[in-house]
């Protein structure tokens, strides 16, 4: 990237970096004919030049000390831990300790073997990257038993200690495993690379002014605007720091279950009062989750998991439907009503938690999903935020969360069974 600086006649070019010579300039001419001599930065096609001059270890050979030491990186999610053992498996696993200290594990391996023909690097890529094939791995069921596989993309990184920075579910039962690795940095193709900004020096000719006249008043303008606009920054910046974080530290789903995934949408137009209306009717629905898999609640009638592509069109899984009795049963003997204790010492519900059963067979337990929805108010800027969580605690027993200012306004209406109404 480039960016352009105005000093005055009175200057000299920096002696560091990016290299300057005072030949190398063009003369720009604004549309108020001002004058300028620009100039540019020398930038050096080094890289290619040190590419094509290696002759060090193949990137293979330079991580064939992880494939040969039998060693093993974890990434611990708040339901699976994932166990990459370099060139040997790739497996996620649960542990759930039972009474009598009995040790329950749940676990699939989603690649258990080499293949021995690398994809060749990625061409082009800001951070290149050495792909490793795994396949074998435990049996889709989603895709008529076919074995799961992965991709393991190994990445120069030189503070690393082999660590996962990812593992992503591209296409249903297929994982894409990001590893960030010291041993393919002393490959010139492979290393880590910053892109610096380098600066354009524009100075005045005689009889032009410091800056371009229009530039000044952009500025000004800008400067003034500046308030207002903030805000808006502050709430786009914040619901853009879910969206990528949720994008970098998306789990892997487990036979098409995506375990945790995150994201903040906007979900209406409407105001509050019809909004709230028609939520709790169920003819508004809540539409959620990053990555392969989206997850969309409609209020008293059901929980869908879909995805959806060009080619397949859409894949959808009943997670849970609604019937009020079973809730009303359920709701027994758990807590419907969660609360919390105001400063004055009056209870205010804090999360209500809700029943829906009947969902589609789940092939590992040969019974229907179920799940619990839990909902929360979450105080936002922006009123119509809506964030969306999957959990899977157990086989195909899900929790989702749904958090929501629009949830705040109609909590308190909650009645013994946790259900909700417009309030009056």
């Amino acid at each position: 990237p480039l960016q352009v600086n105005w000093p005055g006649t009175e200057f000299s070019l920096p002696t560091t970096g990016v290299l300057y010579k005072e030949d190398n300039y063009i003369i720009m001419t604004t549309v108020d004919k001002e004058k300028y001599k620009c100039i540019l930065p020398l930038i050096a096609s080094g890289n290619e030049e040190e590419e094509k001059d290696y002759k060090g270890p193949t990137p293979g050979e330079l991580l064939e000390p992880l494939f040969k030491q039998s060693s093993c990186s974890y990434r611990i999610e708040s339901y699976w831990t994932y166990e990459v053992c370099h060139g040997k498996h790739i497996r996620q696993y649960h542990e759930e300790k039972e009474t009598g200290q009995k040790i329950n594990i749940q676990e699939y391996y989603l690649g258990n073997m080499m293949i021995k023909n690398p994809l060749s690097e990625s061409e082009g890529q800001m951070t290149p990257y050495y792909p490793v094939e795994m396949g074998n791995g435990t049996p889709c069921s989603l895709r008529q038993n076919l074995p799961r596989s992965s991709t393991v993309m190994y990445i120069c990184h030189p503070e690393a200690k082999h660590e996962i920075l990812s593992v992503a579910e591209v296409t249903t039962c297929e994982y894409e495993v990001v590893i960030l690795t010291p041993l393919l940095c002393s490959h010139p193709k492979y290393r880590f690379r910053a892109s610096p900004v380098n600066d354009i020096f524009c100075q005045s000719l005689p009889g032009s002014p410091l800056k371009p006249h229009n530039l000044e008043q952009l500025e000004k303008q800008q400067e003034m605007m500046k308030m207002p606009f903030r805000r808006v920054k502050e709430e786009e910046m914040h619901s853009t720091k879910e969206e990528k974080f949720s994008s970098i530290h998306k789990p892997v789903a487990v036979g098409g279950h995506q375990l945790l995934t995150v994201g903040t949408t906007h979900i209406s137009k409407l105001t509050d009062d019809q909004l709230i209306k028609e939520f709790l009717s169920g003819s508004y629905c809540f539409h959620g989750g990053v990555g392969w898999w989206k997850y969309e609640f409609c209020y008293g009638k059901y929980v869908h998991q879909y995805h959806e592509d060009k080619e397949s069109g859409k894949t959808s899984v009943v997670v849970g439907t609604w019937s009020k009795e079973e809730h009303i049963e359920w709701s027994r003997k758990n807590a419907a009503r969660t609360y919390y204790l105001r400063e004055d010492g009056t209870q205010s519900v804090r999360m209500v938690s809700h029943f829906y059963g009947n969902g589609d067979v789940c092939d590992l337990t040969d019974k229907p999903r179920q799940v619990t929805v839990k909902l929360k108010c979450k105080e936002s800027d922006s009123p119509h935020a809506v964030t969306i969580y999957m959990l899977e605690p157990h086989s195909c027993q899900y929790i989702l969360g749904v958090e929501s200012p629009v949830i705040c306004k109609i909590l308190d209406t909650a009645d013994e069974y946790g259900l909700l109404s417009v309030p009056s």
